[in-house]
């Protein structure tokens, strides 16, 4: 079984950076793109970032610029260096996983409970 961990979430002030990490366990081959969405209240989840196994990136437009995304693929781990955060920055940050390959089978699309990031101005 596998499953997606979020860390790193908390409280900080407009201006300051959080670093959000996520860890897949479980008997994994590899994972073909892991990424971060986010959800506000009241709002849908959107696009933060998501990176591919061969690095290539992709940002939403409101993070481009202060957030960075990276992943250790030995260790089936994706990271969020969020800089310069603003309140609207404030969510549930989700860590997915897209295409993962086990011994048994492909898991399209999979889900970490969420991490809050609330940043007060």
């Amino acid at each position: 079984q596998v499953q997606l961990v979020e860390s790193g979430g908390g409280l900080v002030q407009a201006g300051g950076s959080l670093r959000l990490s996520c860890a897949a366990s479980g008997t994994i081959f590899s994972i073909n793109t892991m990424g971060w969405y986010r959800q506000a209240p009241g709002k849908q989840r959107e696009l933060v970032a998501t990176i591919t196994g061969g690095s290539n990136r992709n940002y939403g437009d409101s993070v481009k610029g202060r957030f960075t995304i990276s992943r250790d693929i030995a260790l089936n781990t994706v990271y969020l260096q969020m800089n310069s955060l603003k309140p609207e920055d404030t969510a549930v940050y989700y860590c997915n996983g897209r295409n993962i390959l086990t011994p048994t089978h492909v898991i399209d699309n999979s889900w970490g409970q969420g991490t809050q990031v609330t940043v007060s101005s």
